[in-house]
């Protein structure tokens, strides 16, 4: 009995080894995928920040006509001492401000109908929506040109605004649409039963915990109101109405290029949209809705 007993024991320490071992084996394994997960997202992250160090570096290298060696300032000096660097920024960041400022206030709205609504109306605006999504601006920059020159609004700042906001609707709508539909409609109906409006309902509760979405919304149509090149440069033709990416042409010549130039005004492009994500980046929070609901 004792050695049937014994036997037993020393069988069971033989399979509590082995699972010992198939844990071990299992753990190594797992951390070698992370590890190699760990170098590839590595290598990825340095071939995409790969240029912006470039950009850096090349802007503190000394420029043409330089008698300065090493590590410099000399570039930044020499694009702001122009001044048309600082009537660029103002300009782009206006353009950009009136851009989302105009998109946000219109697809708030728009994208609630959307996403609460559900009617024949509701579903052709949705389509029109789509096939306006889905056409290039550049198709439509020569009809625009045209009209604008007879209303005098080419060369100006108002007429790339205007083709911006429009370019932009469509997706900010389908963006705000989508956040809205996270949202329970079950807070709508309480705020209603408390004698909210619809309107009330939408301002009180909705917009309130839609900051996530809004803020996505606002910097989306930020960068593509700030990169842009093609509609700036079809649009504005002087010298004090030009935004950052089109000024940034004007540092090129004919035969030569002053790199240390270019690459400075780049930097001072790359600052807004960084300093934007630093400062907004703790704001992206979704977890307070879902709590809304509880108890219920």
């Amino acid at each position: 009995m004792s050695q049937a007993i014994a036997a037993g024991g020393a069988t069971s320490a033989t399979v509590g080894q082995q699972q010992q071992v198939k844990r071990r084996s299992a753990r190594e394994r797992e951390q070698k995928g992370q590890w190699w997960r760990f170098l590839l997202i590595l290598v990825i992250t340095l071939l995409v920040i790969a240029p912006i160090l470039a950009v850096l570096y090349l802007s503190t290298q000394p420029g043409q006509n330089s008698t300065a060696t090493g590590f410099t300032f000399e570039n930044f000096q020499r694009i702001f001492a122009a001044g048309d660097v600082f009537t660029w920024l103002g300009n782009s960041l206006t353009v950009a401000l009136v851009t989302v400022v105009v998109a946000v206030a219109v697809a708030a709205p728009a994208g609630y109908v959307l996403s609460r609504l559900r009617n024949r109306l509701v579903s052709g605006y949705s389509l029109i929506l789509f096939v306006v999504q889905s056409l290039p601006v550049v198709t439509a920059a020569i009809p625009l040109f045209l009209t604008f020159t007879v209303f005098g609004l080419v060369d100006n700042l108002a007429s790339v605004a205007i083709i911006y906001i429009g370019s932009t609707m469509s997706v900010a709508i389908w963006m705000m649409a989508a956040y809205f539909d996270s949202i329970p409609i079950s807070l709508e109906e309480a705020a209603w039963m408390d004698g909210a409006s619809v309107f009330g309902g939408f301002v009180r509760v909705v917009l309130r915990n839609s900051l996530p979405g809004i803020l996505s919304t606002a910097i989306f149509s930020f960068l593509l109101a700030w990169n842009d090149y093609l509609i700036a440069l079809l649009f504005l033709q002087s010298p004090q109405n030009l935004t950052l990416p089109v000024g940034l042409e004007t540092f090129f010549q004919q035969n030569a290029a002053d790199w240390g130039s270019v690459m400075a005004v780049a930097v001072v492009m790359m600052a807004p949209p960084v300093v934007i994500f630093a400062v907004l980046n703790r704001y992206f929070s979704v977890g307070g809705i879902g709590g809304s609901l509880a108890g219920r």
